[in-house]
């Protein structure tokens, strides 16, 4: 039973709810919890968890739920988790903190797509979710809004440094989000006739003395310029301090930054910039889309034409091309776990290759000694296999790597000198990528020695 990620899944805006409850650690666990997965199941609908994990993963059920809450007893704190295994993808983190005074109970709850929660009636289930439990959970603070706009916004430090982040927490409003629930300190801080004349979308004081306050009835319309209005006016009414006009400008430039943009990559390596941007953080998206759109790689200039190659100077031509195999083969045991492709030698799995270094940041990460020992030879030999597989090309055996070439129709490439290049920077990956030099290598190909 394989549960769906919010990570893995394809890159998408979510809807992202933290909440810091408190709860009864005098209570039988089963018998204080059991309001919250009765609200739980009651309103989320569609995306309701059908998994539960503790040491293991079960199927959902309330009995699952006590089982995996017993596994995962810590003496100072409880975590759990709930997912889904078909979309939309859910990703739902309980933590019970008995330690703390009083015990908290947090809860951070992730659901992708945002644009689920399109649907006005969703949206309000969703809402009475959160009030449910509010007014049993008794809440410093609780926020619902676009994970996207969120990061955007500065979440959760707001400028702060970590530590004074953990020590003050959200002790005023720094932001106002889709919903909110305000605890008791921060509405008194504010002014509770202050606090429930909000002009919102929805404005509601809790039994237990929080607020409820929601700024626009559409999740996913938030970005909207009539959302952004509605959630400025709530926030300067709440932050008398604020500017209005500023606050707006603010707003808009970060719907402007989340707006869509459409990919128009260099066709060379398409597919690699594709995957660069679906691994960046989802508030920069669209902004490293129109960044990569303006971006050429250079033309590669790890080559000769076919004339002027250097001439074969090994005395064994044969040992020469066993050991550019097994260089080539030290490329796949040390990327053939997390890069499967690699054991097919195909243009493909050299995209596969170029992401699994950028992601990993390989050339910063790894001592500079060891890539250029290590990791250069065992690449450009992977290159020069290609090459050779794909594009009919040979292998012209030199005593020095670096001089050793490739020949592929008119010209000679240089795939050890290419790997050096390629492993200077992070940035290099790019400019500098297998998948490139493969690609106008076939081009050159295809045109005949004349292109050359």
């Amino acid at each position: 039973m394989k549960v769906l990620s919010v990570r893995d899944s394809k890159p998408e805006d979510s809807l992202l709810l933290t909440f810091d409850g408190a709860f009864d650690l005098g209570a039988a666990l089963e018998n204080e919890l059991t309001p919250f997965f009765q609200a739980l199941e009651e309103y989320a609908g569609d995306w309701m968890a059908d998994t539960v994990k503790g040491k293991r993963q079960r199927k959902y059920a309330r009995a699952a739920v006590w089982k995996a809450l017993e596994e995962e007893r810590g003496e100072r704190v409880t975590t759990i988790g709930l997912y889904r295994t078909k979309w939309p993808a859910l990703s739902m983190t309980l933590r019970l903190y008995s330690s703390s005074l009083p015990p908290r109970l947090d809860l951070l709850l992730e659901v992708q797509p945002l644009s689920f929660f399109t649907e006005a009636g969703r949206c309000l289930q969703f809402v009475e979710m959160v009030r449910t439990w509010a007014s049993r959970y008794p809440v410093s603070h609780a926020s619902a809004h676009s994970l996207a706009d969120d990061q955007l916004a500065g979440a959760p430090n707001f400028g702060r440094d970590l530590q004074t982040s953990i020590r003050d927490g959200f002790d005023k409003i720094y932001e106002l989000f889709w919903l909110n629930v305000f605890g008791p300190k921060l509405v008194e801080a504010v002014g509770r006739e202050r606090m429930l004349s909000t002009p919102a979308w929805r404005v509601e004081e809790l039994p237990n003395g929080c607020v409820l306050l929601v700024t626009w009835p559409i999740a996913a319309d938030f970005a909207s310029d009539e959302a952004r209005l509605a959630q400025a006016r709530a926030y300067c009414h709440l932050r008398p301090d604020l500017d209005f006009a500023t606050v707006l400008r603010t707003l808009r430039e970060r719907s402007a930054a989340l707006a869509p943009v459409e990919p128009r990559f260099h066709p060379d390596v398409a597919p690699l910039l594709s995957r660069v941007v679906d691994s960046v953080a989802i508030h920069e998206r669209q902004r490293k889309i129109a960044e990569l759109n303006t971006w050429s790689p250079p033309e590669p200039e790890e080559w000769r034409p076919a004339g002027a190659a250097l001439p074969p100077d090994v005395a064994d031509p044969q040992r020469a091309l066993e050991h550019y195999s097994y260089l080539a083969e030290l490329l796949v045991a040390l990327l053939h776990t997390k890069v499967p492709s690699v054991f097919k030698a195909t243009p493909e799995s050299l995209t596969d290759v170029d992401y699994q270094f950028w992601h990993e940041s390989f050339p910063r990460v790894f001592e500079r000694e060891r890539i250029d020992e290590h990791a250069v030879p065992a690449i450009g030999a992977y290159l020069g296999e290609v090459l050779i597989r794909h594009l009919g090309g040979r292998w012209i055996p030199r005593q020095k790597l670096e001089e050793t070439q490739v020949l592929v129709g008119g010209r000679v490439w240089f795939p050890f000198v290419r790997a050096y290049n390629y492993m200077r920077s992070c940035q290099s990956l790019l400019d500098a990528s297998l998948t490139q030099l493969y690609r106008v290598a076939e081009r050159h190909r295809a045109r005949g020695p004349t292109a050359a």
